[in-house]
This record gives structure tokens, sequence and C-alpha cells, in this order.
């Protein structure tokens, strides 16, 4: 009887997981136990011992992320908040190399190409998962369309051929009335805004900055756009109705400075669980405030 007693405590004792019958493989019942141990049966000092091998640790691959015209004003801080992230950061444009002689332009791989080429975009795309696009400017109402339309259009569908998983544009709010003095401007960012949406409907971010201000490089200047820019920042913030005033509102959407959208198209990049769609400067004012999760 007591032997019979002992026996049932001994196998009550045993967990099943130990149980020989369970893993006859050894190397199975390591990895399930998360260490990997010697299968051989080799005797030290005169004893048995499974030895435990080295852990091999594994790091995920980064983020590559690639910002289309880096070296200008708003995609140069793209770059530097990027690269604070730990970003594996490229940037393309005409121009190849930024003409920056900061420390942070070392860390960036730059690559010249054209967006109204797209047999020029293959290479830069290569092993992106996250693409930023600044890419824009002013002229006669072809080529304005041609550089904020046309020109994003290729880069996108490039993207979405090469896999890419996200992609975020820095487009422009709505001015009213100066959206029809800019006719070329304005088609050409809403035709680029059709077609992220379309092609990376759940990945793309469109960011609608009004005024960006912050320190602007032109050649040997520096011109502090935050003089006028940060004081009406302040005041319009928080002035949401005002825009809703006939023909003038629009005109009172509010600065954002460039370092908040910077923040945030960073974060709209490489975040999978940050919204897609269109982002407001009240959106965007509202996501650099948030600390990263």
């Amino acid at each position: 009887m007591k032997k019979a007693i002992i026996s049932r405590l001994l196998h009550l004792q045993s967990p099943p997981f130990l149980k020989p019958h369970y893993y006859r493989d050894r190397s199975l019942f390591a990895a399930r136990n998360g260490r990997f141990l010697s299968t051989g049966s080799e005797k030290v000092d005169g004893s048995s011992k499974l030895e435990e091998a080295e852990r091999v640790e594994f790091t995920p691959p980064k983020e590559k992320l690639l910002v289309l015209g880096g070296n200008g004003f708003v995609g140069s801080h793209i770059c530097i908040e990027a690269l604070a992230h730990g970003l594996d950061v490229s940037s393309l444009s005409r121009s190849g190399k930024s003409s920056l002689h900061d420390p942070w332009a070392n860390d960036i791989v730059w690559h010249q190409g054209d967006l109204l080429s797209p047999d020029s975009l293959g290479n830069a795309m290569n092993g992106v998962t996250s693409v930023i696009s600044c890419v824009g400017g002013f002229g006669s109402n072809s080529y304005m369309y041609d550089i904020n339309g046309t020109a994003n259009i290729n880069a996108i569908r490039a993207a979405s051929e090469q896999g890419v998983k996200r992609f975020v544009y820095i487009s422009a709010a709505d001015f009213g009335l100066v959206n029809y003095l800019l006719k070329g401007y304005y088609a050409g960012k809403r035709s680029t805004e059709t077609e992220l949406l379309d092609k990376f409907l759940h990945g793309g971010v469109i960011l609608r900055p009004g005024f960006i201000h912050g320190t602007r490089r032109v050649g040997s200047l520096h011109l502090p756009l935050s003089i006028i820019g940060a004081p009406l920042e302040m005041v319009l913030r928080h002035a949401k109705l005002l825009t809703h005033l006939p023909l003038i509102g629009p005109l009172l959407i509010p600065p954002v400075n460039v370092t908040s959208v910077a923040k945030v198209a960073v974060r709209a990049a490489v975040d999978p669980a940050f919204p897609s769609g269109v982002v407001d400067v009240y959106g965007i004012l509202q996501h650099s405030q948030r600390n990263p999760a």
C-alpha cells in the first residue's frame, strides 16, 4: 500500500512536459523551453550533463525610409527626425547629395534622379519600407502640375510596384481664393492625393499643413520664418471657427513649425497604427504633441 502511494506521488510531481514520450527529440524539448541544449551525453567528472549552447540574439532589420526631396527645407528636417529614430535613411532629388555641410548629411544615402523620369527611381526604391515625399514647387501652371502632380504620381506608382508598405505625402491646406490663383499647384497636389489613396488605401497618409515656418536656408542666408509664423500659430491654432468665415476664413489657417511636420511625417511613415487618409493642420499640431508609443 505504501509503495503504491509513493509511486503515485512521484508521478504527480513530474510535470507532463518532462516525460520522455512527450519529446523524444531533445532539441524540440529545448526549443519549447526557450533555449538550445546539446543532445549528446558527454561525461564530465563522471556524470552526464546537457550543455547549454550560446543564445543567439536576433536583431530585427531597421526600417528603411526614402525621403523624396530630402535636401529641401522640409525634407532636411524629416531626414534629421528619421535619423534620430534610428532609421536607415536615403534621399532622392534632382541635385543628388545635399549641399548642406551639417554632420547629419553624412548619414544619409543620397540618390540623384528625376521623378518625371520613372526609370530613374528603381535603385532608390530597392529595399525601401516607407517613403515620404516633400516634392513640390511653383512656376507656370503646367510646371506646377508636373512637379506637384506628375512627379509624385510616378513616385507613388513606383513605390507600389516595389512593395513599399507606407507612403506619406506632404501636401498643402486649402486657402480658398489662393487655390484659384495657383491652379496648377493645387490641381497637381489633389491629383497626387487621389493616386495615393488609390494605391495605398491602408498605408497612405496625406499631411496638409498651411504656412510652414522655421529657419530656412537660401544659399548662405538663414531666413527666420518663425518670427512671423510662431506668433500666428499660437494665436490661430485656437481659432478654428474663424476659418469658416466667407472669403477670408481659409487665410486664417494657423502656420505650423517645420519640426512638427517632420515629427508627424516620420511617425506616419513607420507606425502601422497611424491612421491612413488626410491629416489637416490641426491634426498635425495634435499628433506632434503626442509622445511616441
